[in-house]
């Protein structure tokens, strides 16, 4: 399970929690201009937007689990099982593989509005990586400094929501969770107001009573309200260190926690990392389970003009700072 964020304090930031009771080996890649992708039914793209993204690599292809390009525009795909349909090639359609979505988008589509058109003939196709990996089953949130949006394969065809929310988590289907968040619509920031009875000289006895009933359990459409008023109501700073802790903070109301989510047996959903990219600087932040301190990549310091990908693996090691030392 997963939770994706847009906050837009006054540059954009996308991020996302991957969860999940086991690393897959993820890394942050860098795809330059020039490294050709190809596709499984549609030709391939030999030049295009650079792309800085967490993914894993296979075949020396980019697996990417979430993504920015270098105009901005964002996108991550999430769990979507039991809901996620993907149908047979189709004349005249752009058929595009699951795992081939993100890199097909990103590479050319500079805005969400640019990403919708593009997606008008789109057919996500039931065909998977390799015989070693299963086919995901995915939805996903594209975003850029002005829209979000989740597009959606289902039985019936390919979906897209306006995401007024600015946050994506799992199950069931967009329109669902939108419908929930009604439910909600007397969380406030503010102390509450007493309006159950004018004979009852009811006062809060707390700060924090004005959100009372915010769901806190790790369900998908609980962590879709928690998150929706964190990254509403989270105050915006004027510096990027303050915007990006932020942000971390606004990610870390869902994250999860290894022991309260069993995934089966002895394994446990745990948020494996956190992510965070300044849109337009291009600057890919992350933190992992075991290392909370913040690593920060920057597309535009790689060469973007090479062919060549370019991974770094994660710093996953607990780093602490020891503040003052024992006297032998």
């Amino acid at each position: 399970m997963c939770t994706a964020v847009s906050f837009r304090p006054k540059d954009h930031y996308f991020g996302r929690n991957l969860d999940l009771d086991v690393s897959l080996g993820e890394q942050i890649v860098v795809t330059p201009r020039n490294y050709v992708f190809d596709f499984r039914c549609v030709p391939p793209i030999r030049r295009h937007y650079a792309i800085i993204g967490m993914g894993i690599l296979r075949k020396n292809y980019p697996l990417y689990y979430d993504g920015v390009n270098e105009k901005g525009l964002a996108m991550a795909g999430l769990n979507f099982p039991g809901y996620a349909v993907y149908q047979p090639p189709r004349e005249g359609a752009d058929n595009i593989a699951p795992f081939e979505l993100l890199p097909w988008i990103l590479s050319r589509c500079a805005s969400v509005g640019e990403a919708v058109e593009r997606m008008r003939y789109l057919n996500p196709v039931k065909i998977p990586f390799d015989g070693e990996l299963p086919l995901a089953p995915l939805h996903w949130m594209i975003s850029d400094q002005e829209r979000s949006v989740v597009a959606e394969p289902l039985k019936e065809g390919l979906r897209i929501y306006e995401n007024p929310a600015n946050v994506l988590t799992n199950n069931p289907t967009f329109d669902y969770h939108l419908l929930h968040l009604t439910q909600f619509m007397g969380l406030s920031s503010e102390k509450p107001v007493n309006r159950f009875s004018k004979e009852i000289p009811l006062e809060p006895y707390s700060l924090g009573m004005g959100a009372v009933g915010l769901p806190g359990d790790f369900s998908s459409p609980s962590r879709f309200i928690r998150s929706a008023f964190v990254c509403a109501n989270a105050v915006a700073r004027e510096g990027e260190e303050e915007n990006v802790s932020q942000f971390f903070h606004i990610l870390g109301s869902a994250e999860q926690q290894a022991g309260c989510v069993r995934a089966g047996g002895d394994r446990w959903e745990q948020t494996v990392y956190a992510s965070c990219c300044n849109t337009r600087s291009g600057v890919y932040y992350y933190t992992t389970y075991y290392n909370r301190r913040i690593t920060a990549v920057d597309l535009f310091a790689e060469n973007l003009e090479s062919p060549d990908l370019t991974a770094y693996p994660l710093r996953d090691r607990q780093d602490i700072f020891p503040e003052n030392r024992r006297k032998s």
